[in-house]
């Protein structure tokens, strides 16, 4: 708050982080536990964290076991499992299929000193379910898949200059939530809005001659779950292509929706492609690949040829998950389904608030979205005010006290386990959610789109 803010605008604002101590406070109550084992942890973890995003006030839940759509924590507490590790917990918890898999792998040895029975097949499955995938390299993580990419545009291109966009992630390193993050990888950046066609036409074109790539999520995933629009999309397709960049879609997260992701979805050919998450089976695996000519640099018989290292790069566990599960679990057929499940049940968030006159939006696609307080619009990463956010912060705790388990920020991710009963009862959440908190919502809407006017 700054000296122009209003005694209104301040009762309001405390209001909401007022309730968002009290329900910390009784969160704290009901584990004490886990609250042990987050001081423990501080020993030997900074802050007793080793992964930035799963933190949260007062304390992270230690997690003890999960099964299907269901996760219970140290102290007991069951929870329907909407945070879905941000999309890599795409199978829910002990999928029998994939099980059975990593058991035979594990049997069968697991650091074997040459490419192994699954990596070639894995390869195949993918790019049968991604045509723009003509070969393609396996890695370990989605960061490690788009640094690859990015190095590998400026080989081709023998330009230096990368295109992002405000409130984009493409990995630990690569973090643009206003701006380029401190410990990001050096690249010489350029940052454009998102969905502002006319804004990433104009910057290609300024500075085509340098630029090796333009990176994109088809949805802008931690900016708050922002489709990409057709047009823009598109834009970057016929621009990238008019100066000779090349045009990365990271469908790390994205590449489960529907049977070809939302390159399938908008029929759009990127000429690289980033892939992870739950690639590997809810494993370690990352893989990056696209046009063939450009991927078979990296062809070792070739005079010259890239060198793409990587001890685990076909670990043997996650090769035979990923195989099994894009090829039994998660077919082209059940991918379609959960898409329309998601859809399903984001609409039915959406007419949830509407009917009941509560300004909250549920912006994403498919089994991904994120809540917002509603108001103008949601295309770019600026819309999602820090007000916003805590509202996601006051629905995180109020859903973790009531058994119902999302990210921190707001974000749903739904998994293949999930049925109606688990749908049904976050329903029931949310309504309980509205109803108590209609008239501070209400005014926060208020207060967010003054602050957006």
């Amino acid at each position: 708050m700054n000296d122009t803010t209003t005694a209104a605008q301040k009762s309001i604002i405390g209001a909401l982080n007022e309730e968002i101590a009290r329900l910390r406070r009784d969160f704290a109550a009901h584990n004490p536990r886990s609250k042990q084992a987050a001081q423990d942890a501080r020993r030997a973890l900074p802050g007793g964290n080793t992964r930035s995003v799963l933190f949260y006030e007062p304390f992270p839940l230690t997690i003890l076991s999960g099964h299907g759509a269901k996760i219970r924590d140290l102290d007991g507490h069951e929870y329907t499992d909407f945070v879905g590790e941000f999309s890599a917990g795409l199978y829910g918890h002990s999928d029998p299929v994939i099980r059975t898999a990593v058991v035979e792998a594990l049997e069968g040895g697991t650091v074997l000193a040459g490419p192994n029975q699954y990596e070639a097949r894995f390869a195949e499955a993918i790019q049968a379910r991604f045509p723009n995938v003509e070969l393609l390299r396996f890695c370990n993580s989605g960061t490690e898949a788009n640094i690859l990419a990015l190095v590998t545009a400026q080989h081709v291109t023998r330009r230096r200059k990368v295109m992002v966009f405000d409130g984009a992630y493409h990995g630990g390193v690569l973090v643009f939530p206003d701006g380029s993050a401190p410990i990001n990888v050096p690249f010489d950046y350029l940052i454009s809005p998102y969905n502002d066609s006319a804004a990433a036409s104009a910057m290609i074109r300024r500075h085509g001659a340098d630029l090796a790539a333009v990176i994109v999520e088809p949805v802008l995933g931690a900016g708050g779950n922002l489709p990409g629009e057709r047009e823009f999309l598109e834009t970057l397709r016929r621009e990238t292509e008019a100066v000779g960049s090349l045009l990365i879609f990271d469908e790390v997260k994205t590449s489960r929706c529907g049977r070809g992701g939302i390159q399938g979805f908008m029929n759009i050919r990127p000429d690289l492609t980033t892939l992870g998450k739950y690639l590997g089976g809810g494993l370690p695996l990352a893989a990056f690949g696209g046009r063939a000519d450009i991927m078979d640099l990296y062809n070792p018989y070739r005079p010259g040829a890239l060198r793409h290292a990587g001890t685990f790069n076909n670990n043997v566990c996650s090769m035979a998950a990923g195989l099994a599960g894009l090829t039994k679990v998660f077919t082209a057929d059940r991918a379609e389904r959960l898409h329309q499940e998601g859809e399903v049940l984001r609409k039915e968030f959406q007419a949830t608030a509407e009917s009941r006159g509560v300004p909250l939006s549920f912006a994403g696609f498919g089994s991904l979205f994120t809540l917002h307080l509603a108001g103008s619009p949601l295309r770019k990463a600026k819309d999602v005010t820090p007000l916003s956010r805590q509202v996601g912060l006051l629905f995180h705790m109020y859903g973790m006290l009531n058994g119902i388990a999302i990210a921190g920020r707001g974000d749903f991710y739904q998994s293949l386990p999930m049925t109606k009963t688990h749908r049904l009862r976050a329903t029931e959440v949310l309504s309980g959610f509205m109803s108590e908190y209609k008239g501070l919502i209400s005014d926060l809407a208020a207060e967010n789109e003054r602050a957006l006017a």
